[in-house]
């Protein structure tokens, strides 16, 4: 395993909170609600207009992607994406506090964790218990958008911690990397559907071991600790000394792998960006795996 000083991957409620309190944001530490949810659900927009972390800025994890990919939230390009945090007032100097509003505690905000870490950037932690302890635990709120100060952001891709289907494909048959999707037993195994979802059957890429996220979580929203996760990692086998590739459906809740992974001390799980979304519509019908009525094992 790489041994090497990690940044903070997680920050608590009350450290944002007397930071804030202290006037500690501006260039130096910005805050990112990160907040998507199904259409037809909630309105994560319209939610952070009402009520957000002082400060916080919205990402739009909508615009901050490669619109013109038919795969559902691909990475955008360096460029595209540097433009875009730097209009947030990001700069390569920034630290970045990402959370979302999501009942669980996090959903998203491991996923903009790991683009700005695959982007180059290692200042950047998730809010622990995201906005549900925030509010929870009583800290304030404001409905004032933030208007920060635009920052030059130079963005560079790290391979390292990107995987696309290519190399996938290949590690079918070279095995140089173990593979876990982070998506739910039933989606995982074919025998649920994939929600919101047309012309996608559900099932995994063969191979995969299942890890659902939302083992990664206690029941109040935080991350569990490196011992439980260690343990989670140990009971399916994975062994964190070892290359990982995380997967799930569109890169999202994948990222929830690499956070738990980092916690454990292994900051190297790459991300297959493509996911499920891309490998059901392209990959050989041998290496989809699925219980369901329309694939086979």
């Amino acid at each position: 395993m790489v041994h090497q000083v990690l940044y903070r991957a997680l920050v608590s409620t009350k450290w944002l909170a007397e930071s804030i309190r202290t006037g500690k944001l501006g260039p130096g530490l910005r805050v990112l609600d990160a907040s998507w949810y199904s259409p037809g659900t909630r309105e994560a927009r319209k939610e952070y207009l009402e009520r957000h972390v002082p400060g916080a800025s919205f990402f739009d994890i909508e615009e901050c992607r490669d619109t013109a990919s038919p795969y559902e939230m691909m990475l955008p390009s360096e460029a595209g994406f540097a433009e875009y945090v730097g209009r947030l007032g990001i700069s390569n100097h920034t630290h970045v506090v990402v959370y979302d509003g999501e009942h669980l505690g996090s959903f998203y905000a491991p996923r903009v964790w790991w683009m700005f870490r695959v982007f180059g950037h290692r200042t950047v932690s998730v809010l622990n218990g995201g906005f549900r302890n925030w509010l929870k635990e009583g800290h304030p709120v404001t409905s004032e958008p933030s208007r920060p100060e635009p920052a030059v952001f130079k963005a560079t891709l790290d391979r390292s911690l990107h995987k696309t289907y290519e190399q996938v494909l290949e590690n079918l048959e070279s095995k140089r990397f173990q593979l876990v999707d982070s998506r739910s037993q039933g989606r995982f195994l074919g025998t649920e559907p994939e929600p919101d979802a047309v012309g996608l059957d559900s099932g995994h890429i063969r191979g995969a071991v299942n890890m659902p996220f939302m083992d990664f979580l206690t029941e109040d929203g935080f991350e569990k600790g490196p011992e439980e996760l260690r343990a989670l990692f140990q009971t399916k086998k994975v062994d964190l000394s070892q290359p990982l590739i995380a997967t799930c459906r569109k890169g999202v809740t994948a990222c929830h792998v690499a956070l738990a992974a980092y916690l454990c001390g292994k900051p190297d799980v790459a991300v297959y960006d493509g996911s499920w979304s891309e490998w059901f519509r392209r990959a050989p019908p041998e290496s989809r795996v699925s219980q369901g009525k329309s694939e086979k094992a």
